[in-house]
């Protein structure tokens, strides 16, 4: 007896379909779950390597600073602080002198300059502002030239500029004047003269014999031709 299979409402075309999809589907899961463990494999990766250096990092930090603690005790830090205060007291004794004024400069400088036909009675001396000094001074001359052969002196030494003569009285002792002007700073800056001073050593100690001979010989200054001379004349 012959058996037959009962007709299937469900088209086999449909039945593939369905299987497909199922198959695309799952494929789609399998993938995604594989990018999911990529993905945390990857992460784990990173996560240990970014641990480890963190490690590499802290470990050489304390590595170099042992060794500068080595090189530090090896220079002797007590010996550093002291030179290292040392250094700062040169830099503000450095600053004071820069900024210091030597007054004797500019007397030594009137005593050298002043022509004898004048005397001067008084002196205002202002330093109150480095840069910016000035003096006020009267004094007596013989005549007006007299003044302005002080003046003519006065500007060549460059100690004193802008000099301003003024208050020219004639009177019976002399011709009475005043005197104004500005100092240069830098001419009497006690570290540029000690500077200045210390330049031209070398060049006074080059031959002191020639100027000590000189200053022991009886003609200094006269020419031999005229020592001769006055030397072979007979005497009466």
């Amino acid at each position: 007896m012959e058996t037959t299979t009962p007709p299937s409402f469900i088209p086999k075309d449909t039945v593939q379909a369905g299987s497909v999809r199922k198959a695309a589907k799952n494929g789609l899961l399998d993938l995604a779950a594989l990018a999911s463990v990529v993905l945390f494999v990857v992460s784990g990766v990173l996560g240990v390597g970014v641990l480890l250096y963190d490690q590499y990092l802290h470990a050489s930090a304390a590595s170099k600073i042992e060794q500068l603690g080595r090189a530090s005790a090896a220079f002797e830090p007590a010996l550093i602080q002291e030179l290292t205060r040392l250094d700062d007291r040169m830099l503000v004794a450095n600053e004071v002198l820069g900024k210091h004024i030597a007054p004797s400069a500019f007397f030594r400088m009137l005593e050298q300059t002043t022509i004898s036909n004048i005397s001067f009675i008084s002196l205002d001396f202002d330093g109150s502002d480095p840069q910016h000094m000035t003096i006020q001074m009267d004094g007596i001359a013989d005549s007006v030239n007299s003044i302005a052969l002080q003046a003519d002196l006065f500007s060549k030494v460059g100690m004193v500029t802008s000099p301003i003569f003024s208050n020219i009285n004639r009177q019976t002792d002399g011709v009475h004047f005043s005197l104004s002007a500005l100092l240069n700073p830098s001419a009497i800056n006690y570290l540029a003269i000690v500077r200045g001073a210390t330049q031209s050593l070398p060049q006074e100690l080059t031959n002191p014999t020639s100027e000590v001979q000189s200053s022991l010989s009886p003609f200094n200054g006269v020419p031999e031709e005229n020592t001769a001379s006055e030397g072979s004349q007979p005497t009466e």
